[in-house]
């Protein structure tokens, strides 16, 4: 037996929790700008993904009009922080609803350093950074979907293993629904079949 849901006769915030809880696990962005007075900022967005690999461009929605979409028209530029699980309760923090002009960084204590090619800072403790220009956005309601170009990455060598990252050093975190999150858990291996393969053993 199935529950019917119709988006278009249930309330927008219980189709989001419905939403939430079934597109999981959300690798979790966490984006670091700084506003045109100079303050900034950081919060995690965990509809996000990667677009396109040549020129490498990912993704993040920004659902409302929350500062981090405000301070990257402003300015142009942010950064993607990898979301590890060490990190887990300073991540959660960063989703407060500070008032504009107060920076996470300070208000929750994280630590900055500098980037190389854009002008917001990257969080010293993440593992991998994804410096980025604005490419675009693209609003979708009450949503807005931005498009960053990766214009630099920075790894930490001590998650590299014959120049790939290792997703167990990692540990990246994912959100689920409500206020649950998720860590990696098992790590399963499978290569694809090609084709001519598929053929031979199917014979």
């Amino acid at each position: 037996m199935r529950i019917d849901v119709d988006p278009a006769h249930c309330d927008r915030d219980g189709f989001y929790r419905l939403l939430t809880a079934t597109v999981v696990p959300r690798p979790i962005a966490w984006v670091s700008t700084t506003s045109a007075e100079g303050t900034d900022n950081l919060a995690p967005h965990s509809f996000f993904t990667i677009s396109c690999v040549a020129p490498p461009v990912v993704q993040f929605t920004s659902v409302g009009r929350k500062d981090s979409l405000r301070n990257i028209e402003e300015t142009g530029s942010f950064v993607v922080n990898f979301a590890p699980e060490p990190l887990f309760e300073q991540i959660n923090a960063t989703a407060t609803d500070f008032p504009r002009g107060v920076s996470e960084f300070d208000a929750v204590g994280i630590a900055r350093e500098p980037s190389l090619r854009v002008r917001p800072p990257r969080v010293a403790a993440s593992p991998v950074a994804l410096e980025c220009e604005l490419h675009s956005t693209v609003r979708l309601g009450d949503s807005t979907v931005v498009f960053g170009r990766v214009v630099h990455a920075a790894v930490d060598a001590d998650v590299m293993a014959d120049g790939h990252p290792v997703v167990t050093r990692l540990a990246p975190l994912a959100r689920l629904g409500k206020d649950e999150w998720g860590t990696l858990g098992e790590v399963r291996e499978i290569s694809r079949v090609p084709y001519a393969r598929w053929q031979e053993e199917k014979a």
